[in-house]
């Protein structure tokens, strides 16, 4: 029996799609996973090669080992044997044919608000891959941008921190957002992304579960 959340998911995502693709953004809704981890496969080309940022969502419906497991040549910055190999192999990705990510926020009028340390996730979201592959769960879904960038700032970005734990940075240790601006922050690009400019080259994948940060 489906969950009161999971009925509104099922009602909202549909709309939610609607919207991204008013935005310019290709969008499905799909209300499991296997569907939805099938769709985004059939959207890469064989030939492609293929990297990642840093998504939990992706890792936790294993899409960075299928895309080796298919055969795709992949750039994977977790194979790096020293933090200079890694930076290269991130560069790199930034040239890939497809990227995929995860998102902190999208908006119900269909918009993303990401948050990065680094800069390379949304740096490529932006320019370089020729397609962006996003898949969110329903979770990451609000109703305003500015309920998006809160979302980004004071819930994803502390429960991020947690995963690097020799981080100095006040929310690894209180779990709340100080606004800090230590060299360790994760927070240094806060990205909202109104359009997919070309049209259709962010493709954004929505399921109807608790998905990622």
């Amino acid at each position: 029996m489906e969950t009161p959340m999971q009925l509104r998911y099922n009602k909202l995502g549909p709309r939610v799609v609607k919207a991204l693709e008013s935005h310019f953004f290709s969008a499905w809704y799909f209300e499991d996973t296997p569907e939805a981890v099938e769709k985004v496969f059939s959207l890469i080309p064989k030939t492609d090669v293929v990297s990642w940022g840093g998504s939990l969502t992706s890792a936790g419906l294993n899409l960075q080992k299928l895309a080796a497991e298919k055969g795709y040549k992949v750039i994977d910055r977790d194979t790096a044997k020293n933090p200079e190999e890694r930076m290269e192999l991130m560069r790199q990705a930034l040239h890939c044919d497809t990227f995929l990510t995860g998102t902190n926020a999208i908006t119900e009028d269909g918009q993303l608000v990401n948050i990065d340390g680094n800069g390379n996730r949304v740096a490529a979201m932006i320019f370089g891959p020729k397609q962006v592959i996003v898949v969110a769960g329903m979770n990451k879904v609000v109703q305003t941008v500015m309920d998006a960038f809160n979302r980004a700032k004071t819930i994803a970005a502390p429960a991020n921190a947690q995963r690097f734990p020799n981080l100095k940075t006040p929310c690894l240790e209180t779990g709340a957002c100080a606004d800090c601006i230590s060299p360790d922050c994760t927070c240094n690009y806060i990205v909202r992304t109104r359009n997919s400019k070309p049209a259709h080259r962010i493709k954004v994948i929505l399921i109807g579960k608790d998905l990622g940060l």
